[in-house]
């Protein structure tokens, strides 16, 4: 794939351009995660941060996921210029260079990771660095395109905000921070597999191997059932560590019945097939709008818990 189509027409960069680049709503979802990771460790061990270093970490992490995305941008430039929905982002567009996309990429890596490690400790740093290589060099040039497993294997980089959030506060990461990692690693294939469904023939035209490419949206269809089965056990385990309380209890059992319910009614429909019903379609559609709702959900609750005093374990509460 030669990147031939990201020069074809130029136009004037543009603030959004720059913004764009970062990938905001990844960004928004990642700084949201590491806020309740931040907030949970405060809740759980009664460590605070100073207000201005956690808001510097919060930025640092903020700056990270952009670096990341812009990474990720300079170095899909060739494939997002083939495909339709992305064919408008910065770069392909022409809008930004590929160089200096992956300049900006570099340089707020690093300003991220020196932001960490002044504002909270070295291994917030760490874990903040391997992140944006985990997302950037990882995934992004190694599984993406190499294996149908790239979303598994490649989504335990935007599970690590909340676990970077704990480790500012208190500089270790105990099992509670690593079961927030989990509930994000077991999100991503049923969430990302549900936007495959609808992208396949794109990801098919530039020849990713995303798992309805390779193995149909029937395998596809499955799959995203058997992580969500995984996923609903793995969201309630913080009920049995005193994570979560009764706020997280509800919702985590509300959200996985809902998300459960569109899993079931994806498996039984043609979504990703050829000629398949319009409704069949949107139901993919719904449930990976619904999926981010479902995860903003599950960490909105634990920070109202833990920032709001309103924490009362289910399980010896």
């Amino acid at each position: 794939m030669t990147d031939t189509h990201t020069t074809s027409s130029k136009r004037p960069a543009t603030a959004a351009d720059y913004v764009n680049l970062m990938k905001p709503r990844i960004m928004m979802l990642v700084v949201f995660t590491a806020v309740a990771g931040l907030a949970a460790a405060s809740g759980m061990t009664g460590v605070t941060m100073h207000p201005a270093m956690a808001a510097i970490a919060v930025l640092a992490v903020a700056l990270g996921s952009g670096a990341a995305g812009a990474i990720n941008m300079w170095y899909d430039a060739d494939i997002d210029a083939v495909m339709s929905r992305t064919a408008t982002r910065p770069i392909p567009s022409g809008a930004v260079p590929k160089e200096e996309a992956l300049a900006m990429g570099l340089i707020m890596s690093g300003v991220s990771v020196m932001l960490m490690w002044l504002a909270s400790n070295w291994l917030a740093a760490g874990l903040l660095a391997f992140s944006i290589f985990y997302y950037g060099v990882i995934y992004t040039m190694w599984l993406k395109r190499a294996t149908p497993q790239n979303i598994v294997i490649g989504g335990g980089a935007g599970a690590f905000p909340p676990v970077i959030g704990w480790a500012a506060v208190t500089g270790n990461t105990p099992l509670d921070a690593w079961i927030l990692f989990a509930i994000i690693f077991f999100w991503t294939p049923p969430h990302f597999w549900a936007l495959s469904l609808l992208a396949h023939k794109e990801y098919a035209k530039v020849s990713v191997p995303m798992l309805p490419v390779t193995h149909g949206a029937k395998a596809t269809r499955l799959q995203i059932l058997i992580y969500t089965l995984v996923l609903i056990p793995v969201s309630l385990s913080p009920l049995a560590t005193g994570l979560g309380g009764w706020i997280y209890a509800v919702t985590a059992g509300v959200g996985g019945l809902v998300f459960l319910v569109c899993a079931l009614a994806i498996l039984s429909s043609k979504a990703g097939d050829d000629g398949a019903p319009g409704a069949d379609m949107k139901l993919a559609r719904n449930t990976f709008l619904f999926s981010i709702l479902y995860l903003f959900a599950l960490f909105g609750a634990v920070l109202v818990e833990h920032a709001a005093g309103l924490h009362f374990p289910v399980i010896g509460g």
